[in-house]
């Protein structure tokens, strides 16, 4: 952890103190954790407080906890299944600033921020399609990445490997038609085959 960053961490806290759930420091980088209500107050301020000005969004992404900390040694607690994660630059300053807020588990919404950065258009709607995380008022909320007649959210934990359909081109019809998935599942496990006293005593 650097000055600079601890700097950093005191103007935001000064600012948005009481939006501000958490602050981690890993390395050179610094993630601010916020409530989901204030999304949109805790963004304007990063953008327009001169002492910060980070004027543009790298990017936005989903994030599935849903299996977090269940093969880890730790004790590891998720907050909530879903968050949003954006990432932040401040040309003005050099510095870069990662955010995070959690979502509900069942009906996971945060407000859109494409009002105070319009780079996030295309970011917020391939986390739609990729999580289905809803970012309310979003001016064109549709999938990106898959196909409209696409089921589920395929970066979703519990999501199939192999899908819920497929689609294929039906001569007949003269159309493009979706049924359910034909495929077998791929057992991805390798399989070993041993011959009877092979490395043995007897070979």
């Amino acid at each position: 952890m650097t000055n600079e960053l601890q700097s950093l961490a005191a103007i935001i806290e000064e600012s948005i103190g009481d939006a501000i759930t958490n602050v981690i420091y890993s390395t050179d980088e610094l993630t601010i954790e916020f409530k989901r209500e204030d999304t949109i107050r805790v963004c304007e301020t990063l953008h327009d407080d001169t002492r910060l000005s980070f004027e543009q969004l790298i990017d936005v992404c989903g994030v599935d906890y849903l299996s977090y900390g269940e093969e880890s040694p730790r004790d590891l607690k998720r907050p909530a299944r879903f968050a949003v994660v954006y990432h932040l630059l401040s040309i003005k300053h050099n510095r870069r600033l990662r955010l995070r807020t959690y979502l509900d588990d069942d009906f996971p919404l945060v407000s859109s921020v494409i009002d105070v950065w319009n780079s996030a258009d295309w970011y917020e709607r391939e986390a739609f399609d990729m999580f289905g995380i809803i970012f309310e008022g979003h001016p064109d909320l549709r999938r990106i990445l898959t196909d409209y007649g696409f089921i589920g959210h395929p970066f979703r934990k519990d999501f199939p490997l192999i899908g819920h359909v497929e689609m294929r081109y039906d001569t007949e019809q003269k159309r493009v038609v979706y049924q359910p998935v034909s495929i077998e599942p791929r057992i991805l496990v390798p399989r070993v085959i041993r011959e009877e006293g092979f490395g043995g005593r007897d070979s």
